[in-house]
């Protein structure tokens, strides 16, 4: 069968799918093309660049189109009903990019806690302010999940490593399941209020919108930080601003943004915010592995079996 793949692709996924005996296209083509072309494939690979819109999965469903797949964990980037509704499943790779956006994570906790940024920049401009960068240890530290999937099992077994104590919110989350994370179980007033780290690890959507918003924020310890390599949109950016301005807490260390880039933003101004442009999923292990995992799935769906990963089921 003919796969589509628009975005830059792992060459281990692209073998895969031949050696499946499946015909691999590549074209970084535009969403004028795309529409033109997707009726005559069975299949559409994807990163974050290409938007399946309504109209793609419209289009697609006149032709032969089975399944669109998303080499990675959000699915932002694909219409999920309008995909259901021409009877076209929708794949991803929640896997793939675990390891690479936890240790992103602790990477910017520990940054934020040794202020690692501030001081490779003022070395840089020949200053040595060693007396001014009194960081703390995070051993024995708390650790605030608001998420409990895949990357936030896997940062909670890092951060325990570290002498961490983790708490977890997650509406999804039982009490054994946070056990199991060496964690405990709390509500997410509570996570505010106890933790010195916070780490967000969830989708951005409408029940997640602005889920750190001014009362949250205001809940939390003045030396607490908060980081964010989820998703923009799951933290009020005005209203962290405002808190990390005013003091009401520490910093925060963020990879992700209502807008990306965000220009113009206020929190490009602050010296207590570590920031990366989205690079949680960026590692070379994790790009093979959001590949090679989205593929399989494909080709489960071509092969007519059930793919593990299938993101739109209920709606179909």
């Amino acid at each position: 069968m003919k796969v589509l793949i628009t975005d830059k692709m792992a060459e281990e996924a692209i073998e895969l799918l031949k050696d499946a005996g499946h015909d691999v296209t590549f074209d970084e083509m535009d969403a004028d093309k795309l529409l033109l072309e997707i009726s005559k494939y069975d299949a559409l690979m994807v990163r974050g660049r290409t938007k399946a819109i309504a109209d793609v999965a419209n289009a697609g469903a006149k032709g032969n189109l089975k399944v669109i797949g998303r080499a990675g964990i959000g699915v932002d980037n694909v219409d999920l009903e309008a995909s259901a509704k021409n009877g076209i499943k929708v794949v991803n790779a929640p896997t793939g990019a675990t390891a690479s956006v936890a240790e992103l994570a602790i990477g910017h906790i520990i940054s934020l806690a040794r202020f690692i940024s501030k001081a490779d920049s003022s070395m840089k401009q020949g200053e040595w302010i060693k007396k001014q960068l009194k960081g703390s240890e995070i051993s024995g530290k708390t650790l605030g999940l608001i998420g409990s999937g895949n990357i936030a099992q896997h940062l909670a077994k890092i951060a325990n490593g570290f002498g961490m104590k983790i708490l977890v919110y997650s509406p999804y989350c039982t009490d054994d399941k946070a056990k199991k994370m060496g964690a405990t179980l709390k509500s997410i007033e509570e996570i505010c209020k106890e933790s010195d780290f916070i780490s967000l690890h969830l989708p951005h959507i409408p029940q997640t919108h602005y889920i750190i918003n001014e009362e949250m924020l205001s809940k939390m310890k003045p030396s607490a930080y908060i980081i964010n390599c989820a998703r923009g949109g799951t933290v009020d950016e005005k209203a962290l601003y405002d808190a990390l301005k005013n003091g009401t807490i520490a910093g925060a260390g963020l990879d992700v943004f209502e807008n990306e880039p965000p220009k113009n933003s206020l929190l490009l101004t602050l010296n207590n915010v570590v920031l990366t442009p989205h690079i949680g999923a960026n590692t070379k292990e994790g790009q093979i592995r959001a590949g090679t995992v989205c593929a399989e799935q494909i080709i489960k769906v071509l092969d007519g079996d059930i793919p593990d990963f299938w993101v739109n089921k209920i709606l179909m």
